[in-house]
């Protein structure tokens, strides 16, 4: 899908500057406890799946549907993981830069072939918690949440 309708028309006259906006990341766990996982197309990297929801849509919601759109798995949001303003902006290869306020959501599949659904990933695939790809600290603190039964992880840091 790329970059959503409403982040063009609001980039047309921002340009590249720096946008703070909604995002979410989806840790899907299938029934033998592996993790699914996207190597993307912009970094060439592995990752968690993720994206940005439209306007008005629900987080658990969006993931649900990040999640299908990039890799053709039908997952059910099950809980809260974390929610975190993400400290560092990302600029991406076209210079747009946007902050992100992440929701993640623990998802577990209910359907479908692990396959590459759209041009946002290069390979998608399932992985054993214990032999996962290099990951940036971004996924694999979400993963280690994920596997907790711990509350919803929050930064209750006040500002000085």
């Amino acid at each position: 899908m790329g970059t959503p309708d409403f982040i063009s028309r609001i980039r047309a006259s921002a340009g590249t500057q720096l946008l703070y906006l909604p995002g979410v990341s989806a840790i899907v766990f299938d029934d033998e406890g592996r993790v699914l996982l996207g190597r993307r197309a912009d970094t060439g990297k592995w990752s968690i799946i993720g994206g940005i929801p439209e306007p008005g849509e629900q987080p658990a919601a969006a993931a649900v549907r990040e999640v299908y759109e990039e890799t053709a798995v039908r997952c059910v949001a099950e809980r809260v993981v974390l929610v975190q303003a993400l400290p560092k902006p990302v600029t991406y290869p076209n210079g747009d830069q946007c902050q992100f306020m992440d929701v993640c959501l623990r998802c577990r599949a209910v359907g479908g072939e692990a396959r590459v659904n759209d041009e946002e990933s290069l390979e998608v695939g399932w992985f054993s918690v214990d032999a996962l790809p290099e990951l940036q600290e971004f996924a694999l603190f979400r993963i280690k949440q994920a596997l907790s039964d711990g509350p919803t992880w929050f930064d209750a840091t006040l500002p000085e």
